[in-house]
């Protein structure tokens, strides 16, 4: 049964920036998630997630530093300040045992938030995203893509970039989700957008250290993603100890809002299983 509280917005001092964030508290709290968007998205892609909660978990989705309504403070980017945002968010609230959700982007962030601090955190949902570095040639299309929009702006960025991120099933029928993922990129500064470009560009390779991963973790890949290969997946897959795949049907690269139902009934049936 899910207890239908509201979602709490709320923001935080944390450092030099203010994060803000979407809260689901319930009565009791068995366990905390704190979801992670992808790039150049907001913590309002979770909203699916947050809305069907099932008791006892508490639900914390984030704006990453400069995106969203976070501030980006210095405006120097790189997965490793992304990260260590997060881990002086949990502090500042006094969280433990935390479970992290990161799609794309945000699992990038949640991989080198554990390599931090591994003890940290007592679960992990790796969603359409991988532990690899950028190759050569993954890297020039980042500089590419600053160049585009430094020169046509965010517009013409967010027509290109939603093709890219949904499945053709999706782009033909989900036409509320598609409208606020091109809306939240439209919303971030150009300056942001180019700014995290070359953080995904520098991030470093965390394959090695997921064999320190030492709870379960649940990998998701929508079967039609067109950004993550199925041999990224399978390279968490190997070389993380306890871990399982879910691969949804008719998704793309956010099958958290293409097919929510399903996402979510693989998270739950995950979550339950954490101790």
């Amino acid at each position: 049964m899910n207890y239908h509280f509201p979602l709490q917005r709320k923001k935080i001092r944390v450092g030099d920036i203010s994060i803000s964030y979407l809260l689901k508290e319930p009565i009791r709290c068995d366990k905390t998630v704190i979801f992670i968007h992808g790039f150049p998205f907001n913590k309002n892609m979770w909203k699916y997630q947050l809305e069907e909660l099932p008791e006892g978990i508490r639900g914390i989705a984030i704006d990453v530093r400069g995106h969203g309504r976070s501030t980006s403070g210095h405006g120097y980017f790189s997965i490793d300040v992304f990260a260590q945002d997060l881990i002086a968010f949990i502090a500042k609230l006094g969280l433990d045992g935390v479970v992290l959700c990161g799609i794309s982007m945000g699992g990038y962030i949640a991989l080198r938030a554990h390599q931090l601090t591994p003890l940290l955190f007592k679960g992990m949902v790796l969603a359409d995203t991988n532990a690899q570095a950028d190759s050569n040639e993954a890297k020039i299309k980042r500089f590419d893509s600053i160049q585009s929009v430094l020169k046509y702006g965010r517009r013409t960025f967010a027509i290109g970039f939603v093709r890219n991120v949904f499945s053709e099933t999706s782009l033909q029928t989900r036409f509320e989700e598609v409208d606020l993922i091109r809306s939240s990129i439209r919303r971030n500064e150009i300056r942001s957008i180019c700014a995290t470009l070359l953080a995904l560009a520098s991030r470093t390779d965390t394959t090695e250290s997921l064999s320190t991963i030492s709870f379960p973790c649940l990998i998701v890949r929508g079967k039609e993603d067109k950004l993550m290969t199925p041999a990224q997946a399978d390279n968490l897959l190997d070389n993380i100890k306890y871990a399982e795949l879910v691969e949804i049907e008719q998704s793309g690269h956010l099958p958290n809002l293409e097919a929510p139902a399903l996402f979510n009934q693989a998270l739950w049936q995950y979550l339950a299983k954490l101790t």
